[in-house]
């Protein structure tokens, strides 16, 4: 983790984003407060323009139409053309006949460097499951210590037939490439209280697999790590100011921004495992 964390340091990645216009703004915040630079650009004519000067491509359905997912696949087929990471967020995958075709393209079309999302999702996009749940989990996805080793056993499965890294997000993060498997345990409780923070997540992933794209299962790591501190201490900063989720959103921010190494090795809540 410290390679990647000193690695972007040194070195801004910039990251084309096809995301959730609802938390736009949000992402590229976050983008720049982890060490990043954002480039936001839908528009069919530009997309492949705008890939080919970037680091890294991100790619969330949150908000879906037509449209955009015809950009989608020019943006990731001319990332996959450069060699460039790329990231996708399949938002509420499940929940309707759009959201799981245009998920169905994207992997059909697509080489992913690593795919994120809560459980429910993933079990949506690689069975065809309903996801009821739409965004959230589904109560009975929730992951635990008690299906925690069921669990992995299945995203290490998808991770080694997609040929990708696989994330699934909650109280538990489980990072795999099919391998090699890395349980994260940082966050906070507050994160889920305001909308974004995955969408935030995903960008911060792809801004460290764009930063040095031979490590992505360790920039991804890090990303979770990174995250998931700035969530502890940005929810520790309002509950002792007695302040409210608006200023978490804004130490959220400040957070990212001033993380140090010193901070991620002493808060860093991670288990290994090979």
């Amino acid at each position: 983790m410290i390679t990647s964390f000193e690695g972007l340091k040194k070195n801004t990645p910039l990251v084309h984003n096809i995301t959730n216009y609802v938390t736009v703004n949000d992402v590229a915040n976050m983008i720049l407060a982890a060490g990043g630079a954002p480039l936001m650009a839908d528009a069919i004519e530009e997309v492949e323009d705008i890939v080919s000067i970037s680091s890294a491509l991100y790619i969330n359905v949150g908000t879906l139409n037509a449209r955009t997912v015809e950009s989608m696949v020019l943006a990731g087929k001319k990332a996959n053309e450069l060699g460039l990471p790329v990231v996708l967020d399949p938002v509420g995958v499940g929940a309707s006949k759009l959201r799981n075709e245009a998920v169905e393209k994207l992997i059909e079309t697509v080489t992913f460097s690593v795919i994120k999302g809560n459980i429910s999702e993933i079990k949506a996009m690689v069975t065809n499951a309903k996801n009821a749940g739409g965004v959230d989990v589904q109560a009975e996805d929730i992951v635990t210590d008690g299906n925690l080793e069921e669990t992995t056993a299945f995203l290490k499965g998808v991770a080694q037939s997609m040929k990708c890294v696989i994330v699934a997000t909650g109280a538990i993060d489980i990072v795999t490439d099919g391998q090699t498997t890395a349980f994260v345990r940082n966050g906070d409780a507050m994160m889920s209280r305001i909308t974004g923070t995955g969408c935030m997540l995903g960008s911060v992933i792809a801004t460290y697999c764009g930063s040095d794209k031979e490590r992505i299962l360790e920039g991804t790591v890090t990303a979770l790590v990174v995250m998931g501190l700035a969530g502890q201490y940005a929810a520790d900063k309002t509950e002792r100011l007695g302040e409210g989720i608006g200023s978490f959103r804004a130490y959220l921010l400040d957070a990212m921004s001033d993380m140090s190494i010193e901070q991620l090795e002493e808060g860093a809540l991670v288990e290994i495992q090979e």
